[in-house]
């Protein structure tokens, strides 16, 4: 899928499939692989197959072929449906230990024309842990990356630039389930065994721990997914727009093990946020988590929704797809995603940095007076950068296709209500202001409402003084009095058309400033 284009416009040039063969699902996702390196998930499929159902390291049973090939086939006409040029399969420890699993390779060629690889567990860890370091925001601290899966689990210490330690454990949830044969409900004798077990099993996980300590979990996959999902039903926090990057505390945890630990499978059905599939052997990994947490010392735990089907792609795109710049121009997953997003939808480049720099410069002279979070620079700034994306869609109801397309990018490395701020932000840089009736905004929370409307105060202004979209604007200073918030700007033109838009969507930053606005063109010299 080759598409033409001019010097300056990111297009998809190529469109792949891969899928993580697990031991308990399989996982697929669809992208679009763009000329900047950047790659663009189109659509997923979670087939759970339970293929080690028996036992671990024994062969896999009819059923399992016949669960396994079906949900490959069912794969396969998606990878069709899109038109997919390459299908790129690994398989995990399910494959890996069986002593079919040789046939079953053979026969997913033979009869669905899919050819995996099984891959080793250092691959497999490796791999992972380039997903995650692509999705999540890290910083130059260690972290401990989990992925627990049904058969295995990885172990992944590193931080932003590079890995300390990989391993694949064979303690996943399935297996454990399968060796150990916990009562249900689980009772504090097999507790106990399991996390004997764990104890001996991770010995050289502690021990590169103990050269690169960390207080942070990052969890990836569906058990920690599950958990995380589970916690957030408990603590009333939404997670529509995205579980990636969100996070709670050890004590948090603490709280929910001390009541989930206790229920029997009748029970963890009725759990908001679980996967009925995995009732029977969720509770193994619980365990794991809890054991982890008190090992460790570990106070806080993040998940990231890229796993070992992201790191597939993101191994292509550095093996295969040689002279892409793949990990795009920036090494900030915020960043780097906010920019990817803007390229793909051929955004107003030059009126969008221009309404940014503005909106940061009032901003930084009104940040204690509004009492806004140092972090909400950086969300005003995104948020300024995408406002206008909407126009990919439609020029009518523009703001409201940005709200849109920014709520439903898969934007990395931002928190739930980061995004959500960025996104609706964006959305009332024009038109209504904030309103009851706006049932989206209004389920919100009441402090991140009032972030938005401040935010959105200053955005309006900033693009009201860019009315012309030719930055006729060439500086600006803010004054704050008592009653009256005086901005000064310097300007190439007339500076008519740039004061009438930035005054007549003023009411919302007067709203929130309770002052009223003026503003007034100056001549060089008072800049002088």
């Amino acid at each position: 899928m080759i598409i033409s284009s001019n010097n300056n416009q990111v297009v998809p040039i190529k469109r792949i499939a891969a899928i993580d063969i697990g031991t308990n699902s399989f996982h697929a996702i669809i992208v679009d692989i763009y000329s900047d390196g950047s790659f663009r998930t189109l659509d997923k499929l979670k087939e759970m197959v339970q293929l080690a159902k028996g036992g671990m390291g024994k062969r896999l049973s009819d059923g399992a072929f016949k669960r396994g090939l079906s949900a490959l086939k069912n794969i396969k006409r998606l990878a069709d449906s899109y038109e997919c040029e390459k299908i790129l399969a690994y398989a995990t420890s399910a494959i890996r230990e069986a002593e079919n699993g040789g046939e079953f390779i053979q026969r997913s060629i033979d009869e669905v024309g899919i050819k995996m690889l099984a891959i080793p567990g250092r691959v497999e860890a490796e791999l992972i842990g380039l997903a995650v370091r692509h999705g999540v925001r890290l910083t130059g601290k260690p972290v401990l990356v989990a992925d627990i899966g049904g058969g295995s689990v990885e172990f992944i210490l590193g931080n932003e630039e590079k890995f300390f330690y990989t391993a694949s454990k064979k303690i996943g949830v399935s297996r454990m389930t399968e060796i150990f044969k916990p009562a249900d409900p689980i009772t504090p004798e097999d507790i106990k065994k399991l996390e004997s077990h764990y104890e001996e099993q991770l010995r050289d996980v502690a021990q590169a721990f103990a050269q690169h300590r960390t207080d942070t979990i990052i969890g990836s996959s569906g058990t920690m997914e599950n958990i995380a999902q589970m916690i957030a039903a408990q603590k009333g926090k939404s997670v529509d727009v995205t579980l990636n990057e969100m996070e709670f505390t050890a004590e948090d945890f603490k709280n929910f093990y001390e009541y989930f630990i206790t229920l029997d499978k009748k029970q963890r059905k009725k759990v908001t946020g679980l996967d009925t599939k995995r009732i029977g052997f969720i509770n193994t990994g619980v365990v794991l988590v809890n054991f982890l947490i008190r090992k460790f010392g570990i106070k806080s735990i993040k998940i990231s929704s890229q796993a070992l089907r992201e790191g597939i792609v993101i191994r292509y795109l550095k093996k295969e797809m040689i002279g892409l710049p793949w990990t795009g121009a920036f090494a900030d997953p915020r960043r780097r995603s906010v920019f990817e997003l803007l390229r793909k939808t051929d955004w107003h480049e030059n009126h969008s940095r221009h309404v940014a720099n503005m909106a940061l410069t009032i901003f930084d002279a009104l940040e204690d007076e509004l009492e806004l979070p140092e972090g909400d620079r950086e969300l005003l700034e995104y948020a300024a950068y995408l406002h206008d994306i909407g126009y990919y869609i439609s020029h009518a109801k523009h703001h409201k296709h940005a709200l849109y397309i920014i709520r439903h990018s898969d934007l990395k490395g931002f928190k739930e209500h980061e995004i959500e701020i960025i996104a609706n932000v964006a959305r009332y840089h024009r038109r209504s202001t904030p309103k009851k009736r706006h049932g989206e905004y209004w389920k919100m929370s009441p402090e991140i409402r009032k972030r938005i409307k401040k935010l959105s105060g200053i955005l309006r202004i900033a693009d009201g003084l860019d009315r012309s979209h030719y930055q006729n604007v060439k500086d600006l200073q803010v004054q704050s009095g008592e009653n009256e918030i005086k901005i000064n700007i310097r300007t190439e033109g007339e500076p008519h058309l740039e004061i009438w838009g930035a005054e007549r969507k003023s009411q919302l930053f007067k709203e929130v400033t309770g002052k009223k606005l003026k503003i007034e063109r100056v001549i060089e010299s008072a800049y002088s």
